[in-house]
């Protein structure tokens, strides 16, 4: 599944997003905490490649594995990582998160999908839960970001006009039910452990592997 956050180019096939610029170190805090020193970690629609580069960077002791079924963002991906140079940034791999045979072999210590869920048909996200499930190891985490739709919660003006957006690029996308959400993955034996605030609306919602 393609990653569409607005980007804008750079130098060669690298390409950036202010998006993935301001909530990197957000991002970054939620999962300091929540992953181990050490393992795997599969970054599913990693888009420019930024979060990949920074976060791998930032967590020397995990090898994280970045994704994307683009070429033009694994061709960004790739460029990133020439940039960092961490040794434990590994090489991105093709992936439509929709075709189980293309997943990676695990075991995986977590499966972190940023801006995934509602920037794409809600089939992504099915398939989504049932990959993590495949290839975390017991306990894994699966770390989601992005806006959701809470019943608790009136949608804020930024995320409806989001939502209104996003659906007028195509009916199929748009901001998801939390709770569906985590029916979903409880369907697959995935845990909802942590919903954390973040900042301009998102959330971080966090499943772990039962």
């Amino acid at each position: 599944m393609q990653t569409m956050d607005p980007v804008s180019p750079s130098s060669g096939p690298a390409r950036s997003s202010p998006a993935a610029d301001r909530n990197a170190e957000a991002i970054l805090a939620v999962l300091r905490a929540a992953l181990p020193g050490q393992g795997r970690v599969l970054e599913i629609a990693s888009g420019t490649g930024q979060h990949a580069a920074r976060f791998a960077a930032a967590l020397p002791g995990l090898v994280w594995t970045p994704t994307d079924a683009s070429p033009e963002a694994l061709a960004s991906i790739s460029a990133w990582r020439a940039s960092v140079q961490a040794a434990n940034l590994a090489a991105p791999l093709r992936l439509d998160v929709e075709d189980p045979v293309g997943w990676p072999a695990g075991p995986f210590e977590a499966v972190v999908a940023i801006n995934l869920v509602h920037i794409s048909p809600w089939s992504a996200t099915e398939a989504l839960m049932a990959g993590a499930a495949r290839v975390l190891v017991p306990g894994g985490l699966l770390y989601l970001y992005g806006p959701y739709r809470e019943a608790d919660t009136p949608l804020a003006d930024s995320n409806a006009a989001f939502d209104a957006s996003l659906t007028a690029r195509d009916p199929a996308w748009g901001l998801r039910d939390r709770d569906e959400v985590i029916a979903a993955a409880r369907a697959h034996g995935l845990a909802f452990t942590l919903r954390k605030a973040m900042p301009a609306n998102n959330l971080s919602l966090l499943f772990r592997k039962v």
